[in-house]
């Protein structure tokens, strides 16, 4: 089976990117899939909510520089199954130092190729940075599937309609040819309120079949999770979080073909 490369991307901070990232990866992983999630934030949440060390020099820093290879920098989790690149703030200046390179955007998918020639991964996902900044692009140009989470508010749309813009441009262009959108999802949902289900609505509306059916509850144990260095199944597998992110991967699995 070829690996599926899918970033995981929204130019908003706040929506529950990272958690997606982090909870979807370990659900795939737990539903029987060999699974690297790619932290390619400099914030390192990813890093941290899976409870691996930010360590000097551990980023794909120097891999997208040219300087190794990435297959060094993947490191072990305490998840079966599941393998991570961690981030470290040296990618914070990867935005500066990749934009003076030949192939600019194109850099992690090079990075990428001998993790994928190796056939140790199913599945590839890519938490990007919360912009549309060179590395976000970067995982664009690499990854064939994109998931966006969504925030169930009101500005919502503009995101994807800029989201939308910037991959119609990267098409054009000939940086992306083959991503699409595996699908979008909505977070943060308080089935209570009157906002909330207005907002599923009217995204449904506008892109149907593209919205997972399965909705990310707002809720204080999914919240909590990170911080202690676990996927929301591993810190409370009886919560409406942990159902929810298990019907994702289902979803996802079901969307890219079993």
């Amino acid at each position: 089976m070829a690996t599926t490369i899918i970033a995981v991307a929204n130019q908003k901070g706040g929506v529950g990117k990272t958690t997606t990232a982090i909870n979807l990866a370990s659900c795939l992983a737990a539903a029987g899939r060999r699974v690297l999630l790619f932290d390619l934030d400099p914030q390192a949440n990813a890093t941290s909510g899976l409870g691996v060390e930010k360590a000097a020099g551990g980023s794909a820093y120097r891999p997208l520089l040219g300087e190794g290879s990435l297959l060094e920098k993947i490191k072990p989790t305490a998840w079966e199954r599941l393998e991570i690149i961690p981030s470290e703030v040296d990618l914070c200046a990867a935005d500066v130092e990749l934009a003076r390179l030949e192939n600019h955007l194109f850099r992690v998918a090079r990075s990428l190729e001998p993790v994928r020639d190796s056939g140790r991964f199913d599945l590839v996902l890519i938490d990007c940075p919360p912009s549309l900044g060179i590395l976000t692009l970067n995982a664009f140009a690499a990854s064939s599937r994109l998931v966006v989470p969504l925030q169930c508010e009101y500005y919502a749309l503009e995101g994807i309609s800029m989201m939308n813009r910037v991959l119609g441009q990267l098409r054009e262009a000939g940086v992306a040819p083959n991503l699409e959108i595996l699908g979008i999802v909505m977070t943060m949902f308080d089935g209570r309120t009157k906002l909330s289900n207005e907002v599923v609505g009217e995204v449904r509306n506008l892109l149907g079949n593209k919205v997972f059916e399965t909705l990310i509850p707002r809720g204080t144990r999914l919240a909590e999770a990170p911080s202690f260095g676990k996927p929301i199944t591993d810190y409370d597998k009886y919560s409406s979080g942990a159902a929810a992110y298990q019907l994702l991967a289902r979803e996802v699995l079901d969307r890219l073909g079993g």
